[in-house]
């Protein structure tokens, strides 16, 4: 496979993981604007843009780990871990959104910082450069969590 046409399917892959999550969540925003929000929580313009940009890194980061010369073995290890983060990832949308179960989401949030912390030391392994792209994921995801338990705890 040609280096341009697997940076296109390594960037779409996340995109379109994220846009199915944001299309089956779509119905339950007005609820959610409904809710008592935690100090610093962003007007909800800036979550598909931020989750945007995340996926695209995300999708360049695991790029990076598709063409680098490191063993299979290892390669196969980190873009599986980079897979289930993605799953899980697209499950806690439709749990806190969708379902609005806010404490199981937090949990859930809590097992995909994990794998995601997890997917970032086996790129690190492979290719630096993917670890800062991961970067502003993982901190994002902790913000999240914060907003979050926030709404958890603010609307029970």
């Amino acid at each position: 496979m040609g280096l341009r046409k697997a940076l296109s399917i390594s960037l779409l892959i996340p995109l379109a993981v994220g846009g199915l999550a944001a299309w089956l969540t779509m119905d339950s925003m007005a609820q959610f604007a409904a809710l008592a929000q935690p100090p610093l929580s962003p007007p909800g313009w800036v979550f598909p843009v931020v989750w945007t940009v995340l996926y695209l890194l995300m999708g360049w980061a695991s790029f990076l780990v598709w063409k680098s010369d490191a063993p299979q073995v290892e390669k196969k290890r980190a873009l599986t871990l980079y897979g289930v983060q993605l799953a899980v990832n697209f499950a806690w949308p439709l749990l806190f959104f969708r379902a609005g179960l806010y404490g199981g989401a937090l949990v859930w949030l809590v097992i995909l910082l994990v794998l995601v912390v997890e997917t970032v030391l086996a790129f690190r392994r492979i290719d630096r450069r993917a670890v800062w792209l991961l970067a502003p994921y993982i901190l994002w995801l902790l913000f999240a969590a914060y907003l979050n338990a926030g709404v958890w705890m603010l609307n029970q």
